[in-house]
């Protein structure tokens, strides 16, 4: 079993989890707001998700690297890490762990 499913970290995640559900409302994989009166198997449905996953050496209940994600959203991540040297080399904005699409630049917009 995973560490965050027993033991020790059981209880860390649990509570940590109690604040993430409370205190967040935005995806941290596609920053759209999460519902959180959905329940299972609603695709849309709230969850925990590890930003640096336990499979890649991610800490199982600490509070940096919980955030909040749609069920669909943390499927579709699965155990994927961000890249942070393209990140940097872009200078595209990231929130959470993933690049979200970026809008038109409008300023460039001629009638």
């Amino acid at each position: 079993m995973r560490a965050d499913r027993q033991g020790a970290h059981r209880v860390a995640f649990d509570k940590n989890k109690k604040r993430i559900l409370m205190t967040s409302t935005v995806c941290g994989i596609c920053g759209q707001m999460v519902d959180k009166q959905l329940k299972y198997p609603n695709p849309m449905s709230p969850v925990i998700d590890h930003i640096i996953p336990i499979s890649k050496g991610g800490h199982p209940s600490d509070l940096e690297n919980l955030q909040l994600a749609h069920w669909v959203c943390n499927r579709q991540k699965s155990d994927k890490l961000f890249n942070n040297q393209q990140n940097v080399q872009k200078d595209i904005k990231n929130i959470g762990n993933r690049n979200l699409p970026q809008s038109l630049d409008w300023t460039l917009y001629r009638s």
